[in-house]
């Protein structure tokens, strides 16, 4: 799917792409420049002498933060927005250029629906890929990294934590992908079978009418619409178990991570009780960043599977070769020559001299 996209790209697209990673760094770094500032705060209100200023001035720090990652994501999504539009308006002007050059073959091979199907559903299925997944996509595997290394080295029990959770998503996501992705490929088959009908009811409305058709038209629209409906709620009962584990996920490590931050408070020194508090509260963050990380992935696997199916039938249109082939032309000029054999124009003069006395008793010149 991927190759099909960036075959599409030209100078402005990858301009755009360029724009997106930068915003998108920018972000991911500032989102986690938080924490640390969370634990600057925590470390001033738990020791004796700070100044209410200083506490002020890192509180300031966490909001600028904030609003420079909501106005950077307001530049993404525009950039993100342009991107995926450019690259669908690419892609559908190719594959209409190809379906021209197509004979009553290539046609007959996908039908007539299919290719329908294909030049709009199977393109908006690509388009809406990029627009809600590209940011997605360049953000969480950022996120994840840079968190997992601000968080090494700070504690063994809440990595074993929060990599106990990262593998239990991870096994969830690729167990309900493998289930949902056959029923998305079954739903653009369908699709096509829904726009076959349609067509064929459209251009032949006469015929059924004339032979009071109508109900059949109905019987036959209305068995592949359930069909297709009841796939879509398949697929998607498959993938919306994803959510609630997400969410039982984000909730338990947290609290998993404060469990055991209390256990090692508790037999710490106290002079160590404030930092090994202070680091409990950065963990904690960066892990839900993390965890956040893969959550944000579970959108991607939910529209992938469709996106890539769509992928594979444009690409099926755009590799097919026609079997109209253009004829070579001429490459160099041949001066002809017109030679007369076995001429007579007996014929023509005969039919002269018989016909000026019929023309001359009409008073009819004749026409040379």
């Amino acid at each position: 799917m991927f190759k099909l996209i960036f075959k599409q790209f030209k100078t402005k697209e990858y301009l755009n792409l360029l724009f997106i990673v930068m915003f998108v760094c920018a972000q991911v770094y500032l989102e986690l420049l938080i924490p640390d500032y969370m634990s600057s705060v925590t470390i001033m209100v738990q020791t004796e002498g700070s100044l209410m200023s200083d506490i002020l001035i890192e509180g300031a720090k966490m909001l600028v933060c904030a609003i420079s990652t909501a106005v950077l994501s307001m530049f993404t999504g525009f950039f993100v927005a342009r991107l995926s539009s450019l690259v669908s308006k690419n892609l559908r002007t190719k594959v209409f250029s190809k379906i021209q050059e197509f004979s009553s073959k290539e046609i007959k091979k996908f039908s007539t629906a299919s290719l329908i199907t294909r030049s709009t559903n199977d393109i908006e299925q690509i388009r809406r890929f990029l627009a809600s997944g590209l940011n997605i996509l360049i953000k969480a595997p950022i996120m994840s990294t840079w968190a997992i290394i601000k968080i090494l080295g700070k504690s063994f029990e809440w990595s074993i934590a929060t990599a106990v959770a990262v593998i239990i998503l991870i096994v969830t996501i690729v167990t309900v992908t493998s289930f949902a992705i056959p029923k998305f490929k079954k739903m653009q088959t369908l699709t096509d079978n829904i726009n076959r009908i349609a067509r064929e009811s459209l251009s032949g409305i006469k015929v059924v009418r004339a032979y009071n058709a109508d109900e059949y038209q109905h019987a036959r629209f209305e068995k592949s619409n359930i069909e297709l409906a009841q796939n879509n709620a398949s697929a998607h009962k498959i993938m919306s178990i994803i959510s609630p584990l997400m969410s039982f996920v984000m909730s338990a490590l947290p609290l998993s991570i404060y469990w055991i931050g209390a256990a090692l408070i508790n037999s710490a020194h106290a002079t160590n009780k404030l930092v090994i508090f202070s680091d409990m509260v950065v963990f904690s963050s960066y892990a839900v960043q993390v965890v956040m990380s893969f959550m944000l992935l579970v959108m991607i696997f939910i529209m992938l599977p469709r996106a890539t199916v769509s992928a594979k039938r444009l690409t099926e249109v755009l590799s097919t070769e026609s079997s109209i082939k253009d004829g070579q032309g001429v490459t160099t000029e041949q001066k002809g020559v017109l030679e007369f054999k076995n001429v007579d124009f007996n014929y023509l003069l005969f039919w002269c001299f018989i016909s000026i006395p019929f023309l001359k008793r009409n008073t009819i010149s004749p026409v040379l």
